[in-house]
């Protein structure tokens, strides 16, 4: 049975789905963008329909899997997202204008615009968290946060596909949390990146600020 044509807000809310997603994992992406359109389960737009061929399908599936089993490792999830910077973002802006096609020219430079911005925070916050995160020995937590972006990738793109409005809903509050994440993570690394040249310098730590309430005690006692 064919797929019904997808309207407006489901187009919208595709390529937001595909700007936002693509920063975290741009090989999944297209992966299963491309898998889900050669299976007959979702109506691709023109634009993305080269992403649904048995060849695309082959090799972005290929790709999507060295590239989830080297974010479960640690150390090589940091390198991999710091190279991927180069790729993820540029994707996220061509897979939100690709929805729209060569047919609405404005409208998808405007998705290739948000789509990318969407891309860069997304990128961004898993950059800085998982950098954050590779500073405990355990790799636990960093097998736990990959298999998370892995079930918010997918999860994203379905519910863009199934029920657009939810999806923006979500998109904002995932957002939210995305920029709140990527501050505490960035002052994180930066503190601990200045104790680290501090240690190899040579360096000692800055002496910490004395509290009031022990200066007034001395104060006190020197008077009495």
């Amino acid at each position: 049975m064919p797929t019904p044509s997808l309207g407006t807000l489901q187009l919208l809310a595709l390529a937001a789905a595909l700007g936002w997603a693509s920063g975290l994992r741009a090989f999944l992406v297209m992966f299963a963008v491309g898998a889900a359109g050669l299976a007959g389960w979702v109506q691709l737009p023109s634009g993305l329909q080269g992403l649904a061929s048995p060849l695309a399908v082959g090799i972005t599936g290929f790709l999507a899997f060295l590239e989830f089993v080297g974010d479960k490792i640690p150390g090589v999830d940091s390198l991999l997202d710091f190279i991927s910077t180069l790729l993820r973002i540029p994707a996220g802006a061509v897979l939100a204008a690709s929805v729209f096609g060569l047919d609405h020219t404005f409208v998808a430079a405007l998705a290739a615009a948000a789509g990318g911005s969407l891309a860069a925070v997304s990128h961004g916050t898993k950059l800085s968290t998982r950098a954050a995160i590779n500073t405990s020995p355990e790799p636990f937590s960093n097998v736990g946060a990959s298999f998370g972006e892995d079930a918010l990738v997918l999860g994203g793109l379905w519910l863009a596909w199934l029920h657009p409005v939810l999806f923006f809903i979500a998109l904002v509050l995932v957002l939210i949390v995305m920029v709140w994440l990527a501050r505490k993570s960035f002052h994180f690394v930066r503190g601990l990146l200045g104790r680290m040249v501090r240690l190899f310098s040579g360096r000692s730590e800055p002496a910490s600020p004395p509290v009031q309430g022990a200066t007034d005690v001395r104060f006190k006692d020197k008077t009495s």
